[in-house]
């Protein structure tokens, strides 16, 4: 019998290396011809190192140049009617906006479009003129059969239904991207001094890096020598994204640091305290926080989409307004001074990792929609 192809479109070989790669390599295993089609941007060999194939892909996961778009479009349209596919798997809204166009077009049997976070588009109160243009062309495409759409936060899977985007019945829950709990084990509380309050993720602004840098100076009379700020990712070209020059100021390499990107974050996470997140950035379900629930680490994260699906609030941390440095300086007040707290609320982190964000069982749903769509 044949494998079916089954063809896993992200933006980027890292991003398909820390979020999706468990998925294709089990999914190989169950029988599937998987490829992989992102832009290489150095890491194809760790991609091909799993047993996978990987294909460049032209895209500029962060541009709106109408000549760059139409090139993406183009590049998966053709690798469609080619090859024919059984199955593709968007992850993302600019591979769901044209690769779903494409495999309408192409008459792909089978489209799984995964929605991990609007990001800076949808990040007003109401979706502006680019965002409704987007919304419009993905409600086509998904006017099909042989769709599933994954959504991780129940705001995004409500405003896809609310607008008939999809249908109710396309429509699959899974809680973020997963965590493997064995890798990441639970950590008791490093205890000592300094105490470290760590951020993971891109500069981007909207990740709430400028409202955690504010939280820290008002902290800085009283907690500055007990206590450091460590801000850990790299630059983005996001047009939100923060400047090297622009860090590097509000950084004094002491307090508050930066470390820009960081290949050993499990090790950072457990000498670190306290995660410290108060994104406002339209998310997913953060991995950084999923990650800090399993090893054990409070949180302080605000009320926004995606985030406050980690947080049981006063359980295993905190949640706060969006933009209120003060409200977070705070509830990191509290959690520095009592390390009985945070040994608390850490491991109530790690009971919730272990009910909701098993890696084990996103990877089986993600098989189950797979064998659904191909018959299996």
């Amino acid at each position: 019998m044949t494998r079916p192809r089954l063809y896993m479109v992200v933006n980027e070989d890292r991003f398909f290396l820390s979020h999706r790669k468990e998925i294709a390599v089990e999914a190989q295993n169950r029988g599937y011809d998987v490829l992989v089609v992102c832009k290489d941007t150095g890491r194809r060999k760790e991609v091909e190192d799993l047993g996978l194939r990987m294909l460049d892909m032209p895209i500029n996961p962060t541009g709106t140049a109408l000549r760059e778009e139409r090139l993406t479009y183009k590049f998966l349209l053709k690798l469609y009617r080619r090859d024919k596919p059984d199955l593709v798997h968007h992850v993302g809204l600019k591979n769901i906006l044209w690769g779903g166009l494409a495999a309408k077009r192409a008459k792909v049997p089978g489209v799984v479009n995964a929605v991990s976070g609007l990001g800076v588009l949808f990040s007003g109160k109401k979706p502006g003129m680019m965002a409704r243009i987007v919304m419009s062309v993905i409600k086509y495409s998904c006017r099909r059969e042989g769709l599933t759409v994954i959504f991780q936060n129940h705001e995004d899977q409500n405003l896809f239904t609310r607008h008939h985007i999809v249908r109710e019945d396309q429509c699959a829950f899974i809680k973020g991207s997963g965590v493997d709990l064995n890798r990441l084990a639970y950590t008791p509380d490093p205890g000592g001094s300094p105490i470290r309050i760590i951020f993971t993720a891109r500069m981007v602004k909207e990740k709430g890096i400028l409202v955690l840098i504010e939280a820290a100076e008002r902290l800085r009379g009283d907690m500055e020598g007990k206590v450091e700020f460590i801000l850990c990712g790299d630059l983005s070209a996001n047009p939100k994204a923060i400047s090297r020059a622009e860090l590097e100021s509000l950084c004094d390499g002491h307090y508050i640091q930066w470390l820009g990107y960081r290949s050993d974050v499990r090790q950072l996470l457990e000498q670190s305290h306290i995660m410290a997140f108060p994104s406002y950035y339209r998310e997913g379900v953060p991995k950084s926080l999923i990650e800090a629930c399993a090893i054990g680490r409070p949180i302080v994260t605000t009320l926004s989409y995606g985030c406050k699906d980690t947080v049981v609030d006063g359980e295993n941390g905190f949640l706060v307004p969006t933009h209120d440095s003060v409200a977070l300086a705070e509830r990191l007040r509290l959690l520095i001074d009592d390390a009985d707290l945070r040994v608390r609320m850490g491991r109530k982190g790690r009971e919730k990792a272990e009910r909701e964000f098993s890696l084990t069982d996103v990877v089986k749903r993600h098989i189950e929609i797979y064998n659904d769509l191909c018959g299996r």
